[in-house]
C-alpha cells in the first residue's frame, strides 16, 4: 500500500504547478452546493477539504465563512494551500490518518478518495466516519469505471461502479442521500465522474 501511495504523492509533488494552473478555474460550483445543502445545523460548518490540493476548494469555503481545514499528502500541495488560503493544512497520507473524533459537520472529498488503493479504502473511510459529527456529511467525487484499479502513468487509482462504490460507503456506515454524474448536461459516456452525497449513521 506504501509503495502504491508513494508513487502517486511524487507525481503530485512534481507536477504541483502545473496542476494547480491546470485546474484552478474548474467549475465544482455543483458539488460545493451538494456538500453544504446536505449539512444540518447552524452555519458556520467545520469542513475537511480532504485531498485539498493546492487549495481551490478550501479557499472557496473559507472565503463563506467556514472552519475550513485542509489535508493532503503531497507537501508541495500542503505548501501552496497554506500559503494561498490561510487555514490550517494538515499534511497527512490518505492510509495513515489521524484526525479528531467527531469534529467535521462535512467532509469535502473532491478527486481524492479514488487514489486510495482499494484494500485501504475500508479503513480509510472508517476514519472519515468516525471524524464527522453525527448527521455529518461526506461528499466524494471519483472518475467511475468498472471497478478496475491499478496505475495511469505514475498516478494509481481505482474506478468503481455505482453499485460498487455504494456498497463501500454503505459498510463504512454511510447513508447515501443521493449521487450524479458530472460533467452536468451531458451524454452519459461523457460524465466520467462519480459524485455521492452521503450521511454519517
Amino acid at each position: 500500500m506504501n509503495d502504491l501511495t508513494r508513487a502517486t504523492l511524487s507525481h503530485y509533488d512534481q507536477q504541483a504547478a502545473a496542476f494547480r494552473d491546470a485546474t484552478r478555474d474548474h467549475d465544482v460550483s455543483e458539488n460545493y452546493a451538494a456538500l453544504l445543502g446536505a449539512i444540518v445545523g447552524p452555519q458556520p460548518y467545520t469542513l475537511l477539504d480532504f485531498g485539498c490540493g493546492p487549495g481551490r476548494d478550501l479557499r472557496h469555503f473559507a472565503a463563506l465563512g467556514h472552519h475550513a481545514v485542509g489535508l493532503d499528502g503531497a507537501a508541495a500541495f500542503v505548501d501552496m494551500a497554506r500559503t494561498d488560503t490561510g487555514c490550517e493544512v494538515l499534511h497527512q497520507d490518505f492510509t495513515a490518518l489521524d484526525l479528531p473524533a467527531a469534529h467535521f459537520d462535512g467532509i469535502f472529498a473532491n478527486a481524492s478518495l479514488f487514489h486510495v488503493p482499494r484494500g485501504a479504502l475500508p479503513t480509510v473511510l472508517a476514519h472519515l466516519h468516525r471524524s464527522l459529527k453525527p448527521d455529518g456529511v461526506l461528499f466524494s467525487s471519483n472518475p467511475h469505471g468498472n471497478d478496475q484499479e491499478g496505475f495511469d502513468g505514475s498516478r494509481y487509482g481505482c474506478y468503481y461502479s455505482l453499485e460498487t462504490w455504494t456498497s463501500l460507503l454503505s459498510a463504512a456506515g454511510f447513508r447515501v442521500l443521493h449521487h450524479y454524474y458530472r460533467p452536468p448536461g451531458r451524454p452519459r459516456p461523457q460524465q466520467p465522474w462519480l459524485a455521492s452525497v452521503c450521511r454519517r449513521l
